[in-house]
């Protein structure tokens, strides 16, 4: 299917109408493409639908108009080639599922971001769907816009990421997919493969740990910066040793993963000679508050969909994780919920005794069994 465009306006689905789906639908349209904007509910969609746009404001400034804002999944995606989809890992299961009839041939899937193995577990509903359709899933390593929505139809965008790394499911397939993301953002660059975009989700080692160690500052509903008060020497340490850990990790299947620090100049251009330093130094984060309750995406959605299969592959690899152990545990503890039994694992991702080379296998998209 050729995507439906004229000239080099094209048609794009974007699923989500959060914070993020905001920002990337009002931005797209602006830059003069035909969007269509799905929410599961209609609460997030009833100011696109009065003003038939967004309003942004920050590094990017102006109104996007709005094909469609829908509820209908069908609808969004229908005659488009790319599909964004920027909602909650804990939603990615739930959208594969509902897209599932209405795919069709040549439609790329891009998850903004898949957390920890997004596009693996995207496919497997897929799999189980006996979807037919020949359809591309690939995963951003991170989300591009640092943003917040401050209205029903406006949203803020702090800052557009420097470099993003994209990889999918067929590693093959990952030049196709950038030159037809690099049509709307040059950020993107080619991923290695979607275990490296996966092994590489930074949110794991910023947002749960901060949450956890801030969880005083959160309850007493205090405004502060997140990461430029949240963060001290003392908290960047913690940071660190479960950047380390992340780390040894994917070393453990082969993967050279770029530290955090590494990832704040490469998306941020912000450097230090330690990660406080960096992350002090990132002007990007200047003015993101802390959230207001423990039940955030940042434990609810990176403990189970990031750090829990980071410490899950840990353990079938026989590669220690004390530290994001820890705080799953702490996490666990704060909101009295077990993000482990539903979290993604070895076992529910179908890699659970899989050996290294049948990991690398899977990793650019080869049958292993």
């Amino acid at each position: 299917m050729e995507i439906t465009n004229s000239g080099n306006r094209y048609r794009i689905a974007v699923l989500g109408a959060g914070h993020g789906g905001l920002a990337m639908a009002g931005h797209l349209s602006l830059m003069g493409h035909k969007v269509n904007l799905f929410n599961r509910g209609e609460e997030r969609l009833w100011g696109v639908k009065s003003s038939g746009s967004i309003e942004i404001t920050g590094e990017v400034e102006g109104f996007g108009k709005i094909n469609m804002a829908t509820t209908s999944i069908g609808d969004a995606i229908k005659g488009v080639e790319l599909i964004m989809v920027v909602v909650p890992a804990n939603g990615h299961r739930w959208i594969a599922e509902q897209m599932a009839p209405f795919l069709v041939d040549d439609q790329i899937i891009v998850l903004h971001p898949g957390r920890t193995f997004g596009a693996l577990e995207f496919k497997q509903v897929l799999v189980r769907q006996k979807v037919t359709a020949n359809v591309i899933i690939a995963e951003a390593q991170t989300f591009i816009y640092a943003s917040r929505a401050t209205g029903p139809s406006q949203v803020h965008i702090f800052r557009i990421k420097n470099s993003i790394p994209v990889a999918s499911i067929r590693a093959h397939l990952i030049p196709h997919v950038i030159t037809k993301l690099r049509q709307f953002y040059p950020q993107f660059v080619p991923g290695d493969n979607v275990f490296k975009t996966s092994l590489e989700n930074i949110g794991s080692v910023f947002h749960p740990a901060l949450c956890v160690l801030n969880a005083g500052w959160i309850e007493h509903d205090t405004d502060f910066q997140f990461y430029h008060e949240g963060v001290t020497p003392a908290v960047a340490k913690i940071l660190e040793k479960i950047d380390d850990e992340r780390v040894k990790v994917a070393e453990a299947i082969g993967i050279r993963a770029i530290s955090a620090r590494q990832w704040l100049y490469m998306a941020y251009s912000s450097a230090g000679n330690t990660l406080f330093e960096a992350m002090m130094k990132n002007v990007g984060y200047a003015g993101i508050l802390a959230p207001r309750s423990l039940r955030v995406r940042y434990i609810e959605e990176d403990v189970p969909f990031s750090l829990v299969p980071i410490a899950s592959t840990g353990r079938m690899l026989n590669v220690p994780t004390p530290t994001i152990d820890s705080v799953i545990q702490l996490a666990c503890g704060l909101n009295e919920t077990d993000y482990r039994e539903n979290g993604r694992t070895v076992e529910n991702l179908g890699i659970a005794g899989m050996s290294v080379r049948d990991l690398r296998l899977l990793a650019i998209g080869e049958t292993v069994r």
